[in-house]
C-alpha cells in the first residue's frame, strides 16, 4: 500500500506550516495565559486562512469549500495540530457531511456566511447528564403550530461565546429508537429563548472556551431544521468517522512538534559532562516517542485512505485512530516534559500548555473507553 503523499497535498502543507508558523504561533502565548481570543482576531485570521484556501478546506465544492480530500484533510490537521486549541479550531475545519444537509434556501443566511467566515458555528450535543450516551439526552423539541418549541441544556460546547449559530441536537420522538429519536436545529444566538450561562474553567485549551447555555421555550421555525426531521443520528453519526480522524492527525502533528522540540533540547543541553542526548535513558524515551509517532501516523493515513475509497471498514479505523492518538500524544507530552525537567513544568516554554491540552483528548470526541468499546464489539462481531 502506498502512503506517499501527493506533490499538490505537500505543497498545501507546506503552505499551512507556513501559516501556523507565520500567523498562528506568535499568537498562543498571550491568548493562554488571557485565556481569551478577542472576537476579531479571529476573524481576521478567518479571512487569512480564506486566501490561502485554508478555511472550510473540508467542505465539499458544492457547498462553496475547498473539497479536500480525507488524506488532504488529515495533511492540514497535522500542521495545525502544531498550535493551540483556540487557533486551530478558528482557522479549521468543519463538520462536512453535517453542513451537506443544508437546503438550497438555507444557503444564503447560513451557509454562505458560514463557508466566507462572516459567520461562526458550534455543535451543542453534551448535556449536564448525557455526553457519549446519546439515549440520555434531554433537550426537547415539540411542534407548536408552526413552530418548534426547544427547551434543555447543553455544556462543553466550544465556540458558543464567538458564534452566530449553534445547531442543536434535541428529541423530537422520544418513542423512537436512536435512529429516529433526535433532529438537528439550527438555532441563532440572538433567538429570545437562547440563554448563555457561563464559560466552564478547565485545565487545558485556555481561550477556547467550553460554555453551557440553556434553551427556554426557544421557538425555531421549520426553516431551522438541518436536514430531516427524525434524521439527527445518521446526522451526528455521519460526521464521526471524519472528526475523528482529522482530529486523530491533528494529535500526530501535535506530538511529532513535541518530539522535534525534545530532540532540540536533547542535542544542546549537557549535563554530568554529557550531552543529554548521549544519556541512554533520554534516548529510550526519544525512540519510543518516534515509534508511537509513526504507528499513529500510519493509522491515520490508513484510516484516510478507507474513507476517500468508501470502504466499510472506515468506521472501525477512524476508532482506531481516535483511542490511539489520543492516548499516544499523551505518553508523548509526558517524556517529554520529563526530558526538559524543570523547564518543561514551568509556563516560560509551549510543553506545559501542549501537556495540559493533550490530557483533554482522551475524553472528546468519544472517550478513549468508548473506542475500546466499538473496537472489541467489532472484533467479536456485535453491535458498535
Amino acid at each position: 500500500m502506498d502512503f506517499t503523499i501527493p506533490e499538490e497535498l505537500e505543497t498545501l502543507r507546506r503552505t499551512v506550516r507556513r501559516f501556523v508558523d507565520e500567523e498562528l504561533r506568535p499568537l498562543e502565548q498571550g491568548i493562554d495565559e488571557a485565556e481569551h481570543v478577542e472576537p476579531a482576531v479571529l476573524r481576521a485570521l478567518r479571512r487569512k486562512s480564506a486566501d490561502i484556501g485554508l478555511y472550510a478546506h473540508n467542505l465539499p465544492v458544492e457547498c462553496g469549500g475547498g473539497g479536500l480530500s480525507m488524506l488532504g484533510t488529515v495533511v492540514v490537521g497535522e500542521e495545525l495540530g502544531r498550535t493551540s486549541m483556540p487557533l486551530n479550531l478558528g482557522v479549521g475545519g468543519f463538520l462536512p457531511e453535517m453542513l451537506t444537509l443544508a437546503r438550497p434556501d438555507q444557503r444564503p443566511w447560513f451557509l454562505d456566511p458560514l463557508v466566507s467566515g462572516e459567520k461562526v458555528i458550534a455543535y451543542a450535543m453534551t448535556e449536564p447528564d448525557a455526553g457519549s450516551d446519546l439515549g440520555g439526552l434531554k433537550t426537547r423539541a415539540l411542534r407548536e403550530g408552526n413552530a418548534w418549541v426547544l427547551n434543555g441544556a447543553k455544556q462543553f460546547v466550544s465556540l458558543v461565546d464567538h458564534a452566530e449559530f449553534i445547531v442543536v441536537l434535541a428529541v423530537t420522538d422520544p418513542a423512537a429508537s436512536l435512529k429516529g429519536r433526535f433532529t438537528c436545529f439550527i438555532v441563532d444566538r440572538e433567538n429570545p429563548g437562547f440563554r448563555f450561562l457561563r464559560n466552564i474553567k478547565k485545565m487545558g485549551w485556555r481561550g477556547s472556551h467550553f460554555c453551557a447555555f440553556a434553551l427556554d421555550d426557544c421557538r425555531v421555525g421549520d426553516e431551522a431544521v438541518l436536514g430531516e426531521v427524525g434524521g439527527g443520528f445518521a446526522a451526528i453519526m455521519g460526521t464521526v468517522n471524519r472528526t475523528r480522524i482529522q482530529a486523530g492527525a491533528c494529535w500526530v502533528g501535535m506530538a511529532e512538534e513535541l518530539q522535534q522540540q525534545a530532540v532540540a533540547h536533547a542535542k544542546q543541553r549537557r549535563t554530568f559532562g554529557q550531552l543529554l542526548g548521549e544519556h541512554q535513558a533520554i534516548q529510550f524515551m526519544l525512540a519510543d516517542n518516534d515509534v508511537e509517532i509513526e504507528a499513529a501516523r500510519l493509522l491515520v493515513y490508513r484510516a484516510a485512505d478507507a474513507v476517500d475509497r468508501g470502504q466499510a471498514d472506515a468506521r472501525i479505523g477512524a476508532s482506531r485512530v481516535k483511542y490511539y492518538c489520543a492516548e499516544m500524544v499523551n505518553r508523548v507530552a509526558d517524556r517529554v516534559l520529563q526530558i526538559f525537567g524543570a523547564a518543561g513544568y514551568s509556563r516560560e516554554l509551549t510543553i506545559e500548555r501542549m501537556y495540559r491540552d493533550a490530557r483533554a483528548y482522551r475524553i472528546g470526541e468519544g472517550s478513549s473507553e468508548m473506542q475500546k468499546i466499538q473496537i472489541a464489539r467489532h472484533l467479536l462481531g456485535g453491535r458498535s
